[in-house]
Formats: structure tokens, C-alpha cells, sequence
């Protein structure tokens, strides 16, 4: 019998290759989605499609009996739509709530899932300068510290019913088929590329298919749980970030974004998501032995644009 994997956010940027991912690995992956028939022509059959509201563990919950792994992706995108009021407590909502549906599901299971690997943010860190961020660093300051803390505080009580929890603090997922390289791509594909802000600021990245890696190894590996950082282990400065995608594009990087400028377009968006510097490092994973596929961002943009046809 195949051992039995849950996704939320199955249909994401991350959880879409995640699920054939391990759909081909032999596992048997059931995406949970609110929107039922759009996933079942997504995944064409591949992957067992179950309907969830997002916000209980009604009508999917037997799923979550004696499954190997939940693997909680569930979360309003960050990066869609202008920051206000409403849309920061999507933002928020979107992922307590499935963090309590998810809870509320293992609860209720007979025969408990092994593990949940529980989605997060380097946002967690806040704006830390140049100081070196690995697992055991504080929680920071600012909306998506905040919003980071509450999402891992909201499957915390699992840990106290047997279940293994493993949470993953994401950097900037690159990846061919959307994310934030859809939007990187033709700026500088027209020649008006650069970086946001001083381009001094440290910024954590991580590509795709080690997410999916990081993911399949924290699953397999038993005595992996607590906070990881998934990000790359060679921290890059926003500045030689942009310089090295324009020069993978063979396009200059001469056209940089003021500060002032992202703050008047963007709001706190531009304060939150641009301009932080964050320095993280993947210590617990290195030191569990996971080795990055992609660990410097020259040979992960090539990857990139070339799988893109760029």
C-alpha cells in the first residue's frame, strides 16, 4: 500500500510540482483544494483531488487518518494585489485557518499522521541588517514577523499528540512556471532590470526543486523536526542577486528602484517584501545532511530560463 500524503495549497506556485513530485516518487498524494474541478484538470488523475473549505477539517478528514504526512502549503499570496487593510487580514486569516483545519483534522484522526511539515517565511526575521540568521535567532519585528509567528503557533498542539512537526521557513521560492521570476523576467528582458532600495540588503532565496528536496527529506527523515530554514546556503546581497540574473539574461542591471519610489507605489509591500534585509542561513538542514541542488544563484537562474525557453 502507498503511503499516503496530504497537501493544502496543492494548486500553488510550491504545492503544484510538489504534488507530482512526490505523486512520481510513489507516494500517494491527495491535494486538498477549494476549487475541486479546476485541481482535477490540473492534475489530470495523477494526484487524487479532495474538496476543503480552507477553513475546517469537514469533509476531508478521514483523509488525515493514518496518512505518512501533511504537508501544509495553505495561504493567501503575498505578492498579489496592493496592501491594505483587507487584504493584510487575508493574508493572516488565510493561513490560522488552515493551520486550525489542519489541527482540528489531526485531532480527530484515529491513527495519526507521522509528521506535518508546516509552511512558513524568513519574514519570521524581520528586517535583520547583516547579522547571520540561523534557526535559534528571535523572532522579528513588522506584519510578516507577526504573521509568520501565528501561522507556526497555530499547529503547535500537534507536537503534543505524537505527531512530528517540521516547519519551513521559506525564502524566495525561483522557480520556471511562475512566482516571483514571472515578474523579474521581462523587466529585464526590455532592459530596465535592477534591484530594489541600496541592493545591500541581504536577500534569502531557494530554488524550486530544493523546496520539493527539502520537503521529500524532512518527511523521510524521522529525526528531523522544529524550524528549518529552507533558503540558500550562500546568503546573496540584493545588488549581486540582480547583476547575476541580468548577466544570465545577458542584459544589464543599470535601471535600480529607489526606496522612496517602492515605498510610494508599493506601501508596506515594498517595506515588508523588498526592501528587508534578511540573512539567513539553513543551518538544521545542512547539519542533518541535506546538500542543496542549487546552492549559488547563478547556476539556479541558468536552470531557470532555460527550463522557461528564455
Amino acid at each position: 500500500m502507498k503511503k499516503r500524503i496530504l497537501i493544502t495549497g496543492a494548486t500553488g506556485f510550491v504545492g503544484r510540482p510538489l504534488s507530482f513530485a512526490l505523486a512520481e516518487t510513489g507516494y500517494e498524494v491527495v491535494a486538498l483544494s477549494r476549487r475541486r474541478i479546476e485541481a482535477q484538470e490540473i492534475f489530470a488523475g495523477r494526484v487524487k483531488v479532495v474538496e476543503w473549505d480552507a477553513t475546517t477539517a469537514s469533509r476531508w478528514s478521514e483523509w488525515a487518518d493514518g496518512a505518512l504526512a501533511i504537508v501544509n502549503l495553505a495561504g493567501d499570496n503575498i505578492g498579489a494585489g496592493r496592501w491594505n487593510e483587507k487584504k493584510k487580514r487575508l493574508i493572516s486569516e488565510s493561513r490560522l485557518n488552515a493551520g486550525a483545519a489542519v489541527t482540528e483534522a489531526i485531532r480527530s484522526a484515529e491513527h495519526k499522521p507521522q509528521v506535518l511539515i508546516q509552511a512558513s517565511g524568513v519574514g519570521f526575521y524581520g528586517d535583520r541588517g547583516d547579522d547571520l540568521l540561523d534557526e535559534n535567532s528571535s523572532n522579528g519585528v513588522g506584519f510578516l514577523a507577526d504573521v509568520a509567528r501565528q501561522w507556526e503557533a497555530s499547529v503547535m498542539e500537534v507536537a503534543g499528540m505524537g505527531v512530528r512537526l517540521a516547519t519551513i521557513r521559506l525564502g524566495v521560492v525561483l522557480g520556471a512556471h511562475g512566482g516571483v521570476m514571472s515578474r523579474l523576467i521581462p523587466p529585464f528582458s526590455f532592459f530596465v532590470g535592477g534591484h530594489p532600495g541600496s541592493g545591500r540588503q541581504w536577500l534569502p532565496w531557494v530554488h524550486i526543486d530544493d523546496v520539493i528536496g527539502v520537503v521529500r527529506f524532512l518527511i523521510e527523515s524521522a529525526d528531523c523536526e522544529g524550524p528549518f530554514n529552507v533558503a540558500s546556503p550562500e546568503p546573496t546581497r540584493s545588488k549581486d542577486f540582480y547583476n547575476l540574473l541580468g548577466k544570465a539574461m545577458h542584459r544589464p542591471a543599470f535601471f535600480p528602484m529607489p526606496a522612496f519610489a517602492l515605498k510610494l507605489a508599493l506601501g508596506e509591500m515594498a517595506t515588508e517584501l523588498l526592501l528587508p534585509s534578511t540573512r539567513v542561513v539553513p543551518k538544521k538542514l545542512l547539519d542533518a545532511g541535506y546538500e542543496f541542488r542549487f546552492p549559488d544563484p547563478a547556476a539556479a537562474f541558468s536552470d531557470i530560463l532555460k527550463a522557461n525557453g528564455t
